[in-house]
C-alpha cells in the first residue's frame, strides 16, 4: 500500500546493529522514506556499516546511539535477528529505548527487538508479541505475551518475524500519523 507523503515532517530512528534481521530493517526503512519521514539509522558508532544476518542488506549508520536524544524524534524501531542481542549490551541504546517508552512515542519491536526492550526495563504489564524463543523472556520481563501478526499496546507495536513486516509497517503508519509535528 502506497502511503506517499503522509509522513512528511515525521522523523524516525531505527536502531541498527550486526546480523539484523534483513527485511525487518529494510522494509520499515524504504516504506517509512517512501511515506515521506525523515529516517535516520542510529547504530553504536556513526558511519558505521552494518550487515544483515541473510546477506541480503547492508546499511551504514547516519548517527550514534550516543549523539541520538529521543526528542529529536517522533519514534524508534527495533528491528529483530541477532542485532538486538548485541544492541542490549550498549547502554546508550538501552537508554534510548527506555526513555522513547517513557516519552510515549511509538516504539516499534519485532522478532527479537524486544529484547531490547527487557533490557531497558520497560514491559511490565504490556502486552506484545515476539519471536517464540524469547517469549518466556517477555513474560519473565513482566509482559504478557500473545502470537499474533502485530500487537498494539499503546505506544508500543510489536511483531513476531520477517513474514508480519508488512502489517507491523501499517501500525507503524497509522501510529506515526496520529504523532503531531512540532
Amino acid at each position: 500500500m502506497s502511503h506517499a507523503g503522509v509522513l512528511t515532517g515525521k522523523r524516525v530512528a531505527i536502531l541498527v546493529e550486526d546480523e539484523f534481521e534483513d527485511r525487518e530493517l529494510t522494509g520499515p526503512l524504504e516504506s517509512l522514506r517512501d511515506a515521506g519521514a525523515v529516517v535516520a539509522v542510529v547504530g553504536p558508532v556513526a558511519g558505521g556499516e552494518y550487515r544483515g544476518k541473510r546477506g541480503g542488506a547492508a546499511v551504514k549508520s547516519d548517527l550514534s546511539a550516543g549523539a541520538a536524544k529521543i526528542e529529536d524524534f517522533h519514534a524508534l524501531i527495533i528491528p529483530g535477528g541477532h542485532a538486538p542481542e548485541k544492541m542490549r549490551m550498549r547502554h546508550a541504546m538501552v537508554d534510548l529505548a527506555r526513555n522513547a517508552m517513557e516519552a510515549g512515542k511509538p516504539v516499534a519491536a519485532i522478532c527479537h527487538g524486544p529484547q531490547l526492550l527487557i533490557s531497558a526495563n520497560v514491559l511490565r504489564g504490556r502486552t506484545l508479541t515476539c519471536w517464540p524463543s524469547i517469549a518466556i523472556d517477555v513474560k519473565n520481563a513482566g509482559g504478557l505475551y500473545v502470537d499474533k501478526p502485530v500487537v498494539e499496546d499503546g505506544n508500543l507495536i510489536t511483531s513476531r518475524k520477517p513474514d508480519d513486516v508488512p502489517v507491523f509497517i501499517e501500525a507503524i503508519v497509522r501510529a506515526l500519523s496520529r504523532v503531531q509535528v512540532s
